[in-house]
This record gives C-alpha cells, structure tokens and sequence, in this order.
C-alpha cells in the first residue's frame, strides 16, 4: 500500500494518491492532471478512481480530466446535483476495491451536503488513513456557509448542525490512530483556523481540535463555527458550476492563451477585447513601471485566490504582464481557479513595452523610515489593508482600516485626495490595492515597503494593545 501527499502551497490544497498492486486512486486532484499519470505511470500502476470528497468551491478539480485520460471512474458522495460527466454516486459506508486494500465512503455532510471522507483500510483490513476533504482540516472544520451560494434552501445554521452530527457519529467513533488527511492547510479560504500541519492522527485532534470536543454541545458548536465568518470569495459559486457541469481541458486552454503579442497587438487587443491587464510581476518590479490601469498581482503569493477575490468574475478577459518565462505558469495557476480567458501576454515582458515608447506610470514606495518621518510632522493618513484578523491582533494607533479582500464594497472609504500611506503585513497586499485604486483614479496612495513587520521593527510607532485573536478569512 503507497500514500503520497501532493500539496499545492498557492491554494495551500492537498490532493492524494494511493495505491496498492497496481491499482491507484487520487483525491481531489489538482486541474494539471498530468503529475498524476506521471506518478501512477513510474510506479506501474493505473488510476482506477477519481475520489471528489465534495465540489469544491475554491478551485477547479481535475476530475474531469483525469477520468477522460486514464478511464478513471469518477465518485461523489450522495448527491442530488446532476453533472455534466458520467460519475458514481456513492452511498454511505460503500466500499471500493483498490488492489489489496479497500476504500470505504463515509457521507459527512456539512461542509456541503455531498461532502464525504473516504477512509482507508489496508490488506489485513485495518483502517489506515482518512481523507476528509473540507470536512475535518488539522486544528479547524469547514465552513458551512458554502453550500448555500449555490442551493438557495440551504443556510450556514442547517449546515453547521449537519456538521456536528458528522463528527460526532461518523468521525470520532473512529479509532485514534487513524492518519487524518484534510483537503486544505492554513492559508485556504475553507476554513478560520487552520494549521501548518498538514495530517495528523486522529487521536490528537480529539484533544487538540475544538470541534471534536466531546464535551462541546450542537448549540455551543455551531456558534464556534459560525462566529467570524466573512463572505466568501466571488468566484468561490462559479468553481462549484464548473467542477459539476464540466469545463475546458487545461491543455486547450494553455494552447490559445500562452501567445505572445507585440506591444502594438497588446495594447490593440486589451483596448478592443475591454481586457484586464494583470501583471505578475513582484511588487517591487511593478512599483518601478507599468502599463497604466494594469493591476499587480505577484506570482510569488497567493496568486490564484487573490486572482479570484479581486476579480469578481471567472469569465473576464484578462491579458498578461510577466517576467519573461513566467507566462505559462501564470495561465495554469489562473486556470487553477477557473479565470480560462487569458487573451495573451506580452513578450520580452515590460521591458518590449518601454522600447516600444508606450506609456508607463509608477508607484512611490517609501521605507518604514521614510514614513516615520512624515508621521512625526502629522503628514496625511495612514491605511491598512491587511485582514481583520490581522488589524484586530495588532496594529498602528490611528490607522484606518480597508481590507482589501473587500476593497470594491468600500472603495468610498478611502480618500481620493488626501496623501495616504498603504501597508499590509509585508508589502504583497498593499501594492494590490494601490493599483487597483490607481486604475479607478485614485493618485495619492503610497506604499510602504515591508509592510507592518518593517512599521513595528522600528520601536517608535504607537500600537495598539492585544484584543481578541479570530482568524477570519
């Protein structure tokens, strides 16, 4: 019997393969299917099952795919949707054959109705390992808020009740030394309070994981669960539609998206096509120079669901600005999300369009030091766009706070006119929210470099004192 983790730190997602006398099986796959045919392949193995432990709302799985390359059979837990691709819907407590060992469904609703776990039991018929999705993560379960976006009769109370239930009847009756393996790690947008880990016995979260404490009542678990939830991302209910009624193979897409333009074609196709210019660049790099009304997205973050929280629709069009040999990294990781509409990238990058004499604009970007100085003369306004979470756990007395996961509901709360200094934890954040403000008018923002952590290493700033710690999304 072979388990392996395969973990995708963008969407901080792990998907799974395990197999045993040549049988294999993947969990929740990534869309880029191909690893796992490479896998199952240097092993001598075929992929018999496509395990989906739910339909997942933050990515597009690669089921689809999967199952038209190797003739996988494609399994869902009961579900009552009806998909745009052939699939087993499994029944609570079925058993699937897989070489030597046997893979059980076990029906967790909760996180959404079909959400299942599927559990491992080996050759000698001892239960090895739990794959539970979104279900149970390490130190967090999911949110029960999801499944109502797309099933209007559903609400987060009704689903975090399902939930209880599912942990206490299905999951902790199972023994402790079972190996728990979660869809998702700390940074995922499917849970509050995520850990690094990604697995752990079973055993340990019944002590450590508030939601499998068995003194916790259904009223006082649903208040934890549902206390501190903040609206979803936008794309979250157009990934659950493509991952049930289908969608275009990644290699097609990758086929009419990777084309380089010229500066002149660029420019004609993003006027003309009414495209969103997105460039991937660090944020260092974009602060330099631009393409006016573009906004920076850095590929060397959480680039995939930022994509997906600031623009609102999967459908846009949107044309690349890369570090030259980054683009076709840029298109899958977009994809992963389902943002399949790339018209193009620039060739030869910023610097093709800067030879070209095309326009260009900038961004002032100050060091913390800078910006003390300009504080202790009572110079503008100071803006943090980290998470609520964040600001809430600590920050700078007298700062205002925007974050910019909601930045187009409460773009009126920032002054259009009133010198103003931007800062997030690092410096990722901020320079998204500068150019996207910069692409709506606004001309007065400016960064600071480094972010929170450079602010607070100084020791002179006023912070605010430690109040309540919740991790919100």
């Amino acid at each position: 019997m072979f388990t392996q983790q395969l973990y995708t730190n963008c969407l901080a997602q792990g998907a799974y393969y395990i197999e045993s006398n040549g049988e294999g099986a993947v969990i929740d796959p990534m869309r880029e299917v191909q690893q796992y045919i490479d896998l199952a392949t240097s092993r001598g193995a075929k992929i018999k099952y496509v395990f989906e432990t739910h339909f997942h709302a933050d990515f597009v799985s690669g089921h689809v795919d999967l199952a038209k390359r190797t003739g996988a059979a494609i399994v869902y837990g009961p579900t009552s949707m009806q998909t745009g691709f052939e699939m087993i819907t499994g029944a609570d407590g079925q058993e699937f054959p897989l070489g030597a060992c046997k893979v059980r469904l076990i029906h967790t609703p909760g996180h959404t109705m079909e959400s299942s776990c599927f559990l491992l039991i080996d050759e000698n018929g001892k239960e090895t390992s739990l794959f539970t999705g979104d279900t149970l993560f390490i130190g967090d379960v999911g949110r029960p808020d999801l499944a109502q976006k797309v099933l209007a009769e559903l609400t987060q109370e009704k689903l975090a009740a399902h939930l209880f239930d599912s942990l206490r009847n299905k999951i902790m009756p199972l023994n402790d030394d079972i190996i728990v393996y979660p869809g998702h790690g700390a940074g995922s947008a499917c849970g509050k309070k995520l850990s690094d880990e990604t697995q752990d016995t079973l055993g340990h979260q019944k002590h450590t994981n508030y939601a499998l404490d068995p003194k916790l009542s259904k009223e006082d678990f649903m208040k934890e669960v549902l206390t501190g939830l903040t609206p979803p991302p936008g794309y979250f209910p157009q990934n659950v539609l493509l991952n049930i009624q289908g969608y275009d193979d990644i290699e097609n897409v990758m086929k009419r998206s990777a084309v380089g333009l010229t500066a002149n074609a660029f420019q004609l196709t993003a006027e003309g096509e009414n495209a969103f210019i997105l460039d991937t660049r660090s944020a260092s790099d974009f602060a330099k120079v631009f393409i006016p009304g573009s906004v920076n997205i850095g590929l060397n973050g959480s680039f995939a669901t930022w994509i997906g929280t600031v623009i609102p629709d999967v459908r846009q069009k949107i044309m690349l600005v890369c570090e030259p040999g980054k683009e076709e990294e840029a298109i899958r990781r977009m994809a992963r999300v389902g943002f399949d509409q790339c018209l193009g990238y620039l060739d030869g990058g910023i610097d093709t369009w800067v030879a070209a004499g095309k326009p260009t604009d900038s961004i002032e970007s100050i060091t913390a030091d800078e910006f003390y100085s300009h504080y202790e003369n009572g110079e503008g306004r100071l803006l943090d766009v980290r998470k609520a979470s964040e600001f809430r756990t600590e920050h700078i007395l007298g700062a205002q706070h925007v974050p910019l996961d909601y930045v187009r509901d409460r773009i009126a709360e920032v002054n259009a006119t009133e010198k103003t200094w931007v800062h997030c934890a690092a410096g990722y954040r901020s320079m998204i929210f500068i150019s996207l403000l910069r692409k709506s008018g606004y001309t007065n923002l400016i960064d600071i470099h480094g972010g929170f952590n450079a602010l607070k290493s100084l020791h002179k700033l006023p912070m605010s004192e430690y109040t309540e710690q919740t991790t919100e999304l």
